[in-house]
């Protein structure tokens, strides 16, 4: 289940009615993440300013970014075997992908970022460059499942 929260006079409704809980479902399924009946995660899509907020309190970086990943599997937040398992809450800026998109592939820039996101909240991670490398050929991957190609700045 995924809890859709949108922020900001930026939010397009277009973008909120964007296939969310298919990509993601779909993607979990491909992930396989802990065993557990049902997965539950948020994500928020914001501004500049919420997002910088965020990446200033809880990164100690006070610039605007892309996508913050807040993983409750890694701050273990207690869970019952036979419900759904909380994997914690994505944020995007809807202005700083907006800025990233080539022209008319704001779409691709989010599944890009929703992905990015994802994987962390299951603990990938890209402290390196080799695993940079390997969590940018997953979300290449979670985009073409779908039917999406990764963003042109991330293929050149």
């Amino acid at each position: 289940m995924l809890e859709l929260d949108c922020t900001g006079d930026l939010v397009d409704h277009a973008l909120v009615n964007l296939p969310w809980q298919d990509w993601l479902t779909y993607w979990l399924t491909d992930l396989k993440p802990p065993l557990a009946p049902s997965y539950e995660l948020g994500l928020r899509l914001t501004d500049d300013g919420e997002i910088q907020a965020l990446n200033r309190d809880y990164r100690g970086q006070d610039v605007p970014t892309d996508v913050l990943a807040f993983s409750a599997l890694e701050v273990g937040v207690p869970w019952v075997a036979d419900a759904p398992l909380f994997l914690g809450d994505i944020v995007i800026s809807v202005p700083t992908a907006q800025r990233q998109a080539a022209p008319g592939a704001l779409t691709n820039e989010l599944a890009w970022l929703a992905a990015h996101g994802l994987l962390h909240l299951l603990g990938w991670d890209h402290p390196d460059a080799p695993r940079l490398t390997q969590m940018l050929a997953k979300q290449e991957a979670l985009l073409k499942q779908i039917g999406l190609g990764a963003p042109e700045s991330y293929c050149e």
